[in-house]
């Protein structure tokens, strides 16, 4: 895979979305190689094309008042929350170039977090059978939803690395009663640099997709 790699920093969900759209039309007309975006935001709840509204569990004012956003997008998936401490990233990806199904390229993406995780951590972390997105025990520590235009994909996964726990409280994220979520720095018990963990997703995604 030749992959552009596009480092936003923090950037509000708004502008990020519009750099996507771009990015994903340059990609549909052939103008340009798939595209990983990285991108940490301000707080921000995204509702997916399935959320369910009563899956925000507090009110538009309590949010207002704490500084999150609350936004509704076309990416697959229930609700989700993104925010500080959190790596995002957007793959633009022609499946058909690189002779994948979206079953094949969710499970690749799943696949990049489980051996990043393991072996710079040494945190053991597996698919589940029922819920997209990488977990630990019973809580999720990268989401993963997607959207497919014209074959090629969109919107993508979240990684907790010293991600604010607590305003997963204000929604069931992903629409999941019965388990939670974590982050790299609730498991290791300290922060963790996050351009570094940056450059490790990149190098992971590299290496996933060029195998």
């Amino acid at each position: 895979m030749n992959l552009n790699v596009i480092t936003l920093g923090r950037c509000e969900y708004d502008k990020a979305l519009k750099i996507q759209y771009d990015i994903l039309g340059k990609r549909q007309n052939g103008d340009i190689e798939d595209t990983l975006i990285l991108v940490e935001h301000p707080p921000v709840i995204t509702m997916g094309r399935r959320a369910v509204p009563s899956n925000v569990i507090v009110s538009k004012e309590f949010l207002k008042d704490k500084g999150i956003q609350v936004i509704k997008t076309n990416r697959g998936g229930d609700v989700t929350y993104h925010g500080p401490g959190q790596i995002v990233g957007y793959t633009i990806v022609n499946l058909k170039e690189n002779r994948l199904g979206i079953k094949e390229f969710v499970a690749k993406l799943e696949g990049i977090f489980i051996g990043l995780l393991k072996e710079q951590f040494d945190i053991k972390a597996k698919h589940d059978l029922t819920n997209t997105g990488v977990w630990v025990a019973d809580k999720k520590i990268t989401a993963i939803g997607l959207a497919v235009k014209r074959g090629v994909t969109m919107h993508g996964f979240a990684l907790n690395v010293n991600t604010n726990l607590d305003h997963f409280q204000y929604i069931i994220p992903c629409g999941i009663q019965d388990k939670g979520v974590t982050s790299i720095q609730k498991i290791v018990g300290q922060s963790v640099n996050l351009n570094g963990m940056s450059k490790l997703v990149e190098n992971y995604f590299l290496k996933t997709f060029d195998q």
